[in-house]
């Protein structure tokens, strides 16, 4: 199934606003050493991007595996991609962190993990890290255990009937949910799992059943719907306690189903411009770009330190810069020719 290019430069951009997140701590430390000031910008909450990637990644699984409902065999074959796709990237990365931690543990700001934390890491497992906090020894992968969680509900719910697929992996969604915000604090790994923000991946689900079902917005109705999901963004980052929970899910949430929609729903056999290409040619290593970002913006900082840069500005623009050309190497010269080497090897 052809890519709709307008989810892949969303993706861009939600991959583009997390790593913005995460320079600015170190952008500080270089405006420090520098004896300058600086001050975070938080016109948008840029954590969001995650939020618009579970919301995209609803959508995606049901767009992409409509060849599975229904089908002999389509569970272990939904399987097969999905661990294909993400298991080789992720294990690669959480291998450099760790190497990295080994070799100059002064660079990163977890302290060292423990086997049953690892362990977890590896196979997506929610366990508490050695400074108490629930996350993988990479920690950018909690969004990535949530992902798993959500891809097994969907592997068993291609198990059912077609028609009851879907309904059968949100009531599960709901029920995990409920569990934990009525009935909680449940044990793990339940307590991770029962976060509304996974609700954001049955939202996903829906767009992609209206557009399936023929929705489609044009001209200022598609304007309305994508401005309408950016100002709430703007105001989401305004109002006080949208950085988890309930709170963020109505406001980080509801502005990532907005974008989704507006994104998901256009025209199609258009020709795509020139800078769409080029975003969407990001969009597709925007999975390269949420892992790797965090080691081109700490190897800039120590880079820029060393040198003297005295400028956060400029560290921001190169580090970024810099995550962003390293992503798409790596998604060329590794992600895909990892990913063609897992599905032959799992026999997909």
């Amino acid at each position: 199934m052809q890519p709709i290019h307008s989810i892949q430069v969303l993706r861009a951009l939600a991959a583009f606003m997390v790593a913005v997140h995460h320079v600015q701590p170190d952008a500080a430390i270089v405006a420090e050493r520098a004896g300058l000031a600086f001050a975070r910008n938080d016109m948008l909450p840029w954590m969001a991007g995650v939020d618009i990637f579970f919301v995209v990644s609803g959508f995606i699984m049901v767009h992409a595996s409509q060849d599975l409902f229904g089908r002999q065999g389509a569970s272990l074959a939904f399987l097969r991609r999905r661990l294909a796709r993400i298991v080789p990237l992720y294990w690669a990365m959480t291998t450099l962190f760790l190497l990295v931690g080994l070799a100059v543990p002064a660079l990163l700001n977890s302290g060292a993990p423990s086997l049953g934390q690892i362990l977890g890491s590896y196979l997506f497992w929610p366990t508490v890290s050695t400074q108490g906090v629930v996350q993988p020894v990479y920690s950018l992968g909690w969004t990535l255990n949530y992902e798993m969680l959500f891809y097994a509900l969907f592997a068993v719910g291609l198990l059912l009937p077609a028609r009851w697929t879907l309904p059968a992996v949100a009531l599960a969604l709901a029920l995990l949910v409920a569990a934990e915000s009525l009935g909680g604090p449940t044990p793990l790994p339940f307590a991770f799992w029962g976060q509304p923000i996974v609700l954001e991946f049955a939202a996903g689900m829906g767009i992609a059943v209206l557009r399936g079902r023929g929705l489609r917005l044009h001209g200022a109705a598609r304007i309305a719907v994508a401005a309408a999901g950016v100002a709430v963004l703007v105001a989401a980052a305004h109002v006080p306690g949208t950085d988890g929970g309930w709170s963020s899910v109505l406001w980080r949430g509801s502005a990532a189903l907005l974008l989704v929609l507006a994104a998901s729903c256009g025209r199609e056999g258009i020709v795509p411009l020139l800078p769409v290409k080029a975003l969407a040619a990001v969009g597709d290593a925007s999975y390269a770009l949420y892992l790797v970002h965090p080691f081109v913006i700490r190897g800039m900082r120590e880079a820029s330190l060393r040198v003297g840069l005295a400028w956060p500005a400029l560290y921001i623009v190169l580090a970024l810069t810099g995550a962003v050309v390293a992503a798409l190497l790596l998604h060329r010269c590794f992600e895909r020719p990892a990913t063609r080497l897992a599905r032959r090897w799992l026999g997909g």
